[in-house]
């Protein structure tokens, strides 16, 4: 039983980490510097999960576990904004501001998933509770 928590409390870990990383995706949406403060666009960051073969059941079920946070390697979104003063001086996209190519609605959608990914795991760790609880009246 007490597997069955481990269990679910990773994949509330891991989806914690999924909508942190979609909520900085969110908020640097605009981001045209690095944290350097050099003109380089905010770079999407997801997560990818793996089985975390350390919490695993008699019956197969596992665990999951981050097995990182990756950067999207991407064109940037090129807006045409020459009176910007962050607009590129030279070259091909001389006029140009170079944007995060982030989508608004990617990332809600994202967003929405992992929160119900997040709210079946507390729903089971709650039906979890509640057989351990039957069973020990059951016992006494």
């Amino acid at each position: 039983m007490f597997r069955a928590l481990d269990i679910s409390t990773s994949a509330l870990v891991t989806q914690r980490t999924r909508l942190n990383a979609i909520s900085g995706n969110l908020a640097n949406m605009s981001s045209v510097r690095n944290e350097n403060g050099e003109l380089k666009p905010y770079q999407e960051r997801f997560v990818v999960f793996q089985p975390d073969e350390d919490l695993q059941t008699r019956d197969g079920a596992m665990g999951v576990k981050v097995s990182s946070v990756q950067t999207e390697t991407v064109e940037p979104n090129y807006r045409y904004q020459p009176g910007h003063p962050l607009a590129i001086k030279q070259g091909k996209w001389k006029g140009y501001v170079a944007y995060p190519k982030v989508d608004m609605v990617t990332e809600f959608v994202d967003s929405l998933v992992a929160t119900r990914a997040y709210e079946a795991n507390l729903g089971i760790m709650e039906v979890t509770k509640d057989l351990n609880q039957q069973s020990l009246r059951i016992i006494a």
